[in-house]
């Protein structure tokens, strides 16, 4: 992994202590990971989190304000998300909201190590060449789609609808999740319920997206990261 990117990482705990551990793991990767906030309130952290800039949150789940699990549910634009706190008893359902991994205090040095290196590995592969196709299962068939050929995908619920230039698939899924397959040269969360690729784009306005002549709405939380990506020459 080249040093030259550095990725940026977030705090969110309501112990100063807690917090304080954290920044001292993170020390140990100082060439490719830099904390830019740390909070005690997690809604303080909602301007620094909405503008996209955050690759990593360690997140606190027993907060008493806000738990960290109703915390994640809330964002529209969702990082990787860590989560650290002194109760097992939450794993599951943070495993199912798609959280990189679940770190019990105190944590370990070699238990923070073993979930950065996963967060490295998953980012040195996306910097890999695109990938082409991804896997999903719909009408109990499975299905090998060029990633080119995906127009849009819509969130449903507990489930996605895949529109791509041939067809539609609807499968059991979620935007987080599937998001994380896509290359993200290709694709952008625009709202809470759709992300597009953006080589389909026929115009854009600071309000909508243009694709397949449908007309997206671009969520008030995703603006500011939406634009500053298409934007960019």
């Amino acid at each position: 992994m080249s040093g030259k990117v550095k990725y940026k990482c977030i705090i969110i705990d309501d112990e100063p202590l807690a917090i304080k551990v954290i920044q001292e793991h993170l020390e140990n990767f100082a060439n490719q990971l830099e904390c830019i906030g740390s909070y005690t309130k997690p809604m303080e952290a909602i301007t620094t989190l909405n503008n996209g800039s955050v690759d990593i949150l360690f997140l606190d789940i027993n907060m008493p304000s806000i738990d960290g699990i109703e915390f994640l549910k809330a964002l529209a634009v969702k990082p990787y998300v860590i989560f650290t706190t002194a109760y097992r008893e939450f794993a599951v359902e943070a495993f199912e909201l798609d959280a990189l991994d679940y770190l019990v205090k105190p944590i370990s040095t070699g238990r923070f190590l073993k979930t950065i290196n996963k967060f490295l590995a998953m980012k040195q592969t996306q910097f890999q060449k695109p990938k082409e196709f991804i896997h999903i299962k719909a009408d109990k068939k499975n299905y090998k789609i060029a990633t080119e050929t995906i127009l849009y995908i819509e969130g449903l619920d507990n489930y996605i609808k895949i529109k791509t230039t041939t067809n539609s698939l609807i499968c059991y899924d979620s935007l987080s999740s599937i998001e994380k397959e896509l290359p993200p040269q290709l694709f952008q969360r625009i709202h809470r319920s759709f992300i597009i690729n953006i080589n389909k784009i026929d115009h854009y306005t600071s309000s909508y997206i243009m694709l397949d002549d449908r007309q997206f709405t671009i969520g008030r939380n995703y603006k500011e990261h939406v634009l500053n990506h298409l934007d960019k020459p």
